[in-house]
């Protein structure tokens, strides 16, 4: 049915215009985003059929949520409504974006807690009427570390996509404000086995898998690809189901000039995409997540490893060109990039 279905959390976002402070601004920008549903918009926006699937509550945010992926040609139809309580028992949740500059880092703060998907259960999910024909499932781990039930049903969907012959992906995604390294290690030993394309940079293979690039810092600023290219053996090696492995590589120079690069692994051999120079950045958040986009559509679509990663390098770095969580470029901008495309303005 689908070429694509991702399950996850999306929030509604408030960011503070023009560099503000959120304490100090007078007005707030409104966007959707979430990783799996980042995802989902992308590969849509791409080409690919493609349904999102979660649980919200049945109120404005739940609404604004599915109205803005069905503008971007995601199925919305499977998501779990909850009834709204009145008073918000059970929510969908917000996250708050300072966008920084110069040596001043972007800064996220969240506020999901009680939330729909939080409270999501096996058997919630008609997942034998998901898959059918369907080609991949995408998941990361965000979800999981939302709560029990959520990691429980993140193992129920990997489960039955592996039974139904769905191809998987999952990108690793850790984040320090919903769970420890040690509670993201014991977790995912559950999922990647299920895995076969497993994406992640440097930090979610320290903290999730446990494998240390070399000669990484402790701020993940700068990272080259060669002490990468261990981690990723390393990781093969403890997984072997794995066929594909994904990362992006980013020197982070100010909080609005960075560089950005991709790597594949298909199992024999490694794949770097073109480094974007001094890639100037409106926002940053999602851009992971274009690139998850990117590549499962270059393999949905059985394009060459090199083509893949470049097309993936080339997506996610225009990602960084639009404000908000999803990527409004077009795929003859990416093919563009991908062959090192001017900026001239085109008429």
């Amino acid at each position: 049915m689908y070429d694509v279905v991702t399950f996850g959390e999306a929030m509604v976002r408030l960011s503070s215009p023009e560099y503000r402070r959120l304490e100090n601004a007078t007005r707030l920008d409104v966007e959707v985003g979430g990783g799996e549903y980042n995802v989902a918009v992308g590969c849509a926006r791409l080409g690919l059929n493609v349904a999102w699937v979660s649980r919200l509550v049945d109120n404005w945010t739940g609404w604004a949520i599915r109205n803005r992926g069905r503008e971007h040609g995601v199925d919305m139809s499977h998501i779990v409504w909850v009834p709204f309580d009145g008073v918000g028992l059970e929510r969908n949740g917000f996250y708050h974006l300072e966008v920084g500059v110069g040596p001043r880092a972007s800064a996220v703060t969240y506020d999901r807690g009680h939330s729909a998907i939080s409270k999501i259960e096996p058997g919630m999910v008609d997942w034998k009427a998901v898959f059918e024909g369907t080609k991949w499932l995408h998941v990361s781990g965000i979800t999981p570390a939302l709560s029990e039930g959520a990691a429980a049903v993140t193992l129920e969907a990997l489960r039955a996509a592996a039974e139904a012959g769905v191809t998987t992906s999952y990108d690793l995604n850790f984040r320090s404000k919903l769970w420890r390294p040690e509670q993201a290690q014991e977790a995912t030993k559950q999922f990647v086995p299920l895995v076969k394309v497993l994406i992640g940079n440097e930090e979610d293979f320290e903290k999730v898998l446990g494998l240390k690039a070399e000669g990484v810092g402790e701020d993940y600023s700068a990272l080259d690809p060669e002490s990468y290219k261990d981690v990723v053996r390393r990781a093969v090696e403890a997984y072997p189901d794995v066929d594909y492995v994904g990362t992006t590589l980013r020197v982070a120079k100010t909080g609005l000039l960075n560089d950005w690069r991709t790597l594949l692994f298909n199992g024999e051999a490694f794949y770097l995409s073109r480094i974007y120079e001094d890639l100037e950045i409106v926002d940053r958040v999602g851009g992971g997540d274009s690139f998850s986009a990117g590549l499962i559509t270059g393999l949905i679509e059985g394009m060459h490893p090199q083509a893949a990663v470049d097309f993936a390098g080339a997506y996610s770095a225009l990602a960084h060109t639009f404000p908000g969580d999803v990527n409004w470029a077009t795929r003859a901008e990416a093919e563009s990039a991908m062959k090192g495309g001017g900026a001239r303005i085109r008429r």
